[in-house]
C-alpha cells in the first residue's frame, strides 16, 4: 500500500512538472515563431532589393538632391561680375572679329562700297565703347528672377524627363509590400515601424529567455527528484518512465523551435552627392531563421535528389531514431527480454545522430558567423565621398540549446537505464 501510494504521489509531482515544462516549451515555440514572423517581415520591408540596389529608389534620392540644387539656385553677385566680365571679353571678340572681315581687301565693286560706307557711318571705337552697356543690359536680363524662374522650369523638366526613363518597376511592389507591413503593426512611417518592431521584439526576446528557463528548470527538477530517490528501487520505473516523457518534450521543443538565424545587414549607407547626403539605413542584406524541423521540410521540398536525400537521412537519424529509441527504453523497463527492444534502446544509439547535430550546427555557426563578420568587414567603408556601417545579427536560438539538453538528458537516461537494468545477454 505505501508502495502503491508512494508511486502515485510521484506520478502527480512528476506530472506537475511535465506539465510545466510541456507549457513553457510550447510558449518557447510561439514565441519563437513570433520573433521569426516579425523579424520577416521587418526584413521584408528593408530589403535591400527595394533600397540600395533599387534603381527607383536611387532616381528619387537623386532627382530630390537635383530638385532641391535647382529650386536653391541663385546667381549671386559675385557670378554676376563675373557673367559680365565673360559677356563682355566675348562681345569685344565679335566686334573686332566684324570689324575685321569688313576691313579685308576688298577685290568686288560692291565690297569696296560696303567698306566705305561702314567707315563713313560707323567708328569700330565708339562701337567697343557700348559693348560694356549693352553687356551689362545682357546680364540684368538674364540675372532677373524671371529668367532665373525659367531656366529653373527647364531644368526641372529635363530633369523630370530623365526620371520618367529610369526605373526598374521596385517601386510599386515596395509600396504594396510597405502598405501592408504599415497595415500590420498600425504605424504610419519608417521611425514608427521600426521602433514598434524593436519594442515587439525585446519584449518577446525577454519572454522567450524567460520561459526556456522555466522549462529546463522544470526538466533539472525531475533530475534532482530522481536523485534524491534513486535509493528506493520500487519507484525507479516510475521515475524512468515519467522521465522520458520529459525527454520527449524537450526532443519535440527542440526540433521545431528555431535553432540559428543569419541576420546580416548594411546599418548606413551615406553617399555625398552635389554637397548633399543621399542616405539609406537598416538595408537587410540576408535572414534566414530555421528549426530542424524547418530544415528538413526544406530539403525534402527541393527538386534536387541529393538535397531529398539528405533531408530524409536527417529525418531518420535526427527525428524518427531518437523518438523510436525513447519509446524502446520505455518498453525496456517492462520487456527486458525482448532483443528488438534492447537492441533500440542500448545499441541503436550509434545510429542516434542528434548529438552529432549539436556539433555540426555549432561548427556551422561558428563558420558562418566568422564568413559573415569578415565579408561584411569588407564593407565597412569610411571617407569623404562614401561612408557605410554593417552589422551581423547571426545567433543561436534558444531551440539549439533545447536541443543541446535534450542530447545531454538523453545521455543520462541512457546512463541510468543500464545502471537499474543491464541489457540481458
Amino acid at each position: 500500500m505505501r508502495t502503491k501510494l508512494s508511486n502515485i504521489l510521484l506520478i502527480v509531482g512528476l506530472s506537475i512538472l511535465l506539465a510545466g515544462a510541456a507549457y513553457f516549451g510550447y510558449r518557447v515555440h510561439v514565441l519563437a515563431k513570433q520573433q521569426q514572423v516579425i523579424k520577416q517581415d521587418y526584413s521584408l520591408a528593408n530589403s535591400i532589393t527595394f533600397g540600395l540596389f533599387s534603381v527607383d529608389q536611387w532616381r528619387d534620392r537623386v532627382s530630390g538632391v537635383m530638385d532641391q540644387q535647382i529650386n536653391g539656385y541663385s546667381i549671386t553677385p559675385e557670378q554676376k561680375k563675373q557673367m559680365l566680365l565673360a559677356v563682355e571679353k566675348e562681345l569685344h571678340a565679335l566686334v573686332a572679329k566684324a570689324v575685321a572681315g569688313i576691313d579685308k581687301p576688298q577685290k568686288s565693286l560692291g565690297g569696296k562700297l560696303k567698306k566705305m560706307a561702314f567707315h563713313a557711318l560707323i567708328d569700330s571705337n565708339s562701337l567697343q565703347a557700348q559693348v560694356k552697356p549693352f553687356a551689362k543690359t545682357i546680364v540684368q536680363k538674364v540675372s532677373s528672377p524671371q529668367s532665373q524662374a525659367r531656366l529653373k522650369d527647364i531644368a526641372s523638366s529635363k530633369i523630370n524627363q530623365l526620371e520618367n526613363q529610369t526605373y526598374d518597376n521596385t517601386s510599386e511592389a515596395d509600396a504594396k509590400v510597405t502598405k501592408y507591413v504599415y497595415q500590420k503593426y498600425h504605424v504610419t512611417d519608417p521611425a514608427t515601424f521600426k521602433k514598434a518592431i524593436h519594442n515587439r521584439l525585446g519584449a518577446i526576446w525577454a519572454e522567450t529567455i524567460k520561459n526556456t528557463f522555466y522549462m529546463l528548470a522544470c526538466v533539472l527538477a525531475a533530475l534532482v527528484l530522481w536523485w534524491l530517490m534513486h535509493k528506493r528501487g520500487y519507484l525507479q520505473t516510475t521515475l524512468f518512465v515519467m522521465s522520458l516523457l520529459f525527454a520527449a518534450v524537450l526532443l519535440i521543443v527542440g526540433l521545431t523551435s528555431p535553432v540559428i538565424e543569419v541576420d546580416a545587414r548594411i546599418r548606413s549607407f551615406d553617399f555625398m552627392l552635389l554637397g548633399e547626403k543621399v542616405n539609406f539605413e537598416n538595408q537587410v542584406l540576408f535572414f534566414q531563421s530555421k528549426s530542424i524541423w524547418g530544415i528538413i521540410t526544406t530539403l525534402l521540398n527541393q527538386q534536387k535528389p541529393d538535397a531529398i536525400a539528405v533531408g530524409i537521412l536527417i529525418l531518420l537519424f535526427i527525428v524518427l531514431l531518437p523518438f523510436i529509441r525513447l519509446t524502446a527504453k520505455g518498453v525496456h523497463m517492462f520487456a527486458q527480454n525482448n532483443k528488438v527492444i534492447n537492441y533500440l534502446a542500448f545499441e541503436a544509439s550509434k545510429w542516434d545522430m542528434a548529438d552529432v547535430m549539436i556539433v555540426g550546427m555549432l561548427m556551422t555557426y561558428i563558420g558562418l558567423n566568422g564568413i559573415l563578420k569578415s565579408e561584411l568587414g569588407n564593407l565597412n567603408i569610411h571617407n569623404d565621398v562614401l561612408t557605410t556601417t554593417t552589422v551581423n545579427y547571426t545567433s543561436l536560438q534558444p531551440g539549439y540549446f533545447i536541443f543541446a539538453g535534450y542530447v545531454v538528458f538523453e545521455l543520462i537516461l541512457s546512463y541510468i537505464l543500464k545502471r537499474i537494468s543491464p541489457p540481458k545477454a
